[in-house]
């Protein structure tokens, strides 16, 4: 199953806010992405019912394994995709939206020549 990009996002900012948070909540989310509490409250719950994200009885967020591999990897090819394009020339800022977008479309085996080739 191909997960929307929007998902992976999702996934992604829990992956970097539990970075700087001890515990991910949905106001967390809607602060990251400066969206309306009810957008986000929708998209977890999608996750949840996937599977990809566990939500406790205080509403913390954690991702489950696959969610947590799903994040590793998309926050791991964004990284990757920034530092790349900043190298070449292109703002900081520009090359994070860049990154944030060619991040989900470029597959597997080209990220990892690209790595292979510039790392």
């Amino acid at each position: 199953m191909k997960m929307q990009e929007s998902a992976q996002d999702y996934l992604e900012s829990i992956l970097i806010l539990s970075q700087s948070k001890e515990l991910v909540r949905a106001t967390d989310i809607c602060h990251y992405f400066g969206y309306a509490r009810p957008t986000v409250s929708v998209f977890l719950k999608q996750l949840k019912e996937n599977g990809y994200v566990e939500i406790d009885s205080q509403k913390n967020i954690t991702l489950t394994e696959s969610g947590a591999e799903i994040a590793n990897d998309m926050y791991e090819r964004h990284l990757f995709l920034t530092k790349f394009f900043t190298d070449i020339g292109v703002p900081e800022d520009i090359a994070a939206k860049d990154a944030c977008r060619v991040e989900h479309y470029v597959s597997k085996e080209t990220f990892a020549a690209m790595k292979d080739h510039f790392s």
